[in-house]
């Protein structure tokens, strides 16, 4: 039987705007199991960003609950939510956030550091195949060459979740097909549930289940028995 990691019942988020209340989210129920490879697609403004931080414990809901393993974080203060995002979640952005003035391996022992059983930051490398370019500084690297980086920090701590916001969202098509091959590595060989939002329709073919979204809801959810490689995704 599967393991759940995160169970969600009625997520909602409202943000005021001035005189406006904008609803992100509405009344989201969600379950997302160990070893899961999730996609969760929908259009901009459709609430994937916000249901991703919240799993991430960056922002918290308006109303409803969520709880991760037997942690919940609906209610818990900042500093056990920053002990949960430390010990538990691995984040890749759009935006790679690397510093510049560090190099590859570098970047990645900055994660290392405070984690409790992480890999060797040349084993995290060699996962992203970057193993060849751990001394190189970003402005040496690619775009793609930046975003396996930040892979290979995210994952470099072990963590039990891999959230991903548009990993690919900046990059050319063979480019995000090499990251895609990376989180899909980490997620085989570690065991990490991954959860990559996305408004790519063609990435959903590698996921195990497709979550999609709508006006702050969720829309679907749909199992993949033919789950993919990044290789065989047509962009």
């Amino acid at each position: 039987m599967a393991v759940e990691v995160f169970h969600a019942i009625g997520l909602t988020k409202n943000y005021l705007m001035g005189e406006v209340v904008v609803r992100a989210l509405h009344d989201v129920d969600l379950e997302l199991y160990e070893r899961e490879f999730v996609v969760i697609l929908g259009p901009s403004g459709s609430g994937k960003s916000t249901l991703l931080n919240i799993l991430g414990g960056l922002d918290v809901p308006s109303a409803g609950d969520v709880v991760f393993r037997d942690h919940r974080l609906t209610g818990a203060t900042e500093g056990e939510l920053t002990r949960y995002r430390r010990e538990h979640v691995g984040f890749v952005f759009q935006f790679y956030n690397l510093i510049p003035s560090l190099t590859a391996r570098e970047n990645v022992e900055l994660v290392t550091e405070i984690a409790e059983n992480p890999l060797d930051p040349c084993t995290a490398l060699r996962l992203v195949g970057l193993e060849n370019r751990a001394d190189h500084f970003p402005s040496q690297l690619s775009g793609g060459e930046q975003q396996r980086v930040a892979i290979a920090r995210a994952i470099a701590k072990r963590p039990d979740v891999l959230l991903c916001d548009e990993p690919t969202g900046a990059l050319d098509s063979g480019t995000g097909r090499l990251v895609l091959e990376a989180l899909a590595e980490a997620n085989e060989t570690y065991g990490t549930t991954t959860v990559v939002i996305t408004h790519n329709a063609a990435i959903a073919a590698m996921a195990d289940r497709v979550i999609t979204m709508s006006d702050g809801t969720v829309a679907s959810i749909a199992g993949n028995p033919q789950r993919r490689g990044a290789a065989e995704i047509l962009w």
